[in-house]
């Protein structure tokens, strides 16, 4: 091949006639760690990093090079494999890769699921990282801004009353709503279906919440709740004549989106390497009546 002494007028020229292809392009891209993306998103989140905290590198080499990013709800088996066959050796995962909390790891050392799904980061060579609290800790908080978005509902909040006013709808509605846009299979109802609802609160993961959100709502929306606690507080309040209702999400209803939020912010100071959102999914089926 015949050698080319490209100048700096030359490669202007080419690429202002578009002439300068995407290999040319990424040619001249540096490989970026996990451990660097990392330092732009406590650089970028706006708020203290914390020294306490669940987010921080549960698995694999941040120094390895990344040959992508998946931003995901919750890295499970099926999201680790999708993910290393989109090309993407780095996960950040909103909720822990191994079944507890802190990522315990030591409790399941002799379980032989834990063992596959180990071996198969470990072949693949991936990096996982838990972005969980300094992303809900952003101003807005990263997960309700992207259910916000994912809903279509970031005019109808009002911060003082810390609730939804949407359009006059019923329950019924609502739910079927939220289970399409948000992409979920598994939402559930509490209260009269045909009940007219126009105030909307989210009443998070434990009873006290609900107990704060549901006084000025009609329905309450809550995601991974326990059943024994916020289900029973509302089917009361039903009981006793009020006019409530409760949407029971799926744990990734309620926060899924937030992560393809998560992967929009990421791609506005990550261009080395290709970010994308990719689905951990409802883990729930309802059998058909």
């Amino acid at each position: 091949m015949k050698n080319v002494n490209w100048t700096r007028r030359d490669v202007g020229r080419l690429a202002a006639a578009g002439l300068i292809g995407a290999q040319f392009s990424r040619g001249q891209r540096r490989q970026i760690t996990a451990r660097e993306v990392v330092e732009r998103i406590r650089q970028n989140v706006g708020v203290p990093w914390r020294s306490r905290t669940s987010d921080t590198f549960k698995w694999g080499d941040p120094d390895a090079p990344v040959t992508g990013i998946t931003c995901t709800f919750m890295s499970t088996f099926s999201l680790l494999r999708r993910s290393a066959a989109a090309g993407n050796s780095f996960i950040i995962s909103h909720e822990p890769t191994f079944w507890s909390a802190d990522d315990g790891a030591a409790d399941f050392r002799d379980d032989p699921l834990f063992d596959r799904k180990m071996a198969f980061i470990e072949q693949s060579r991936l990096v996982v990282f838990r972005f969980h609290d300094h992303w809900h800790a952003r101003k807005p908080d990263g997960i309700s801004a992207g259910w916000n978005r994912r809903m279509g509902w970031e005019t109808y909040y009002s911060p003082e009353k810390r609730s939804y006013e949407i359009p006059e709808t019923t329950l019924e509605a609502l739910a079927r709503d939220m289970q399409q846009k948000l992409k979920v299979r598994s939402a559930r109802m509490i209260g009269d279906p045909k009940m007219k609802v126009t105030r909307v609160a989210h009443c998070g993961h434990y009873i006290a919440q609900a107990m704060r959100a549901a006084p000025d709502a009609d329905v309450v929306v809550g995601g991974e709740v326990r059943e024994w606690e916020t289900v029973e507080y509302i089917r009361d309040a039903v009981a006793l004549g009020q006019r409530k209702g409760a949407i029971i999400l799926p744990h990734e209803g309620g926060e899924e989106a937030g992560m393809e939020e998560c992967a929009r912010w990421l791609q506005s100071f990550v261009t080395e390497v290709g970010v994308r959102f990719i689905a951990s999914g409802d883990p729930f089926w309802i059998p058909r009546a």
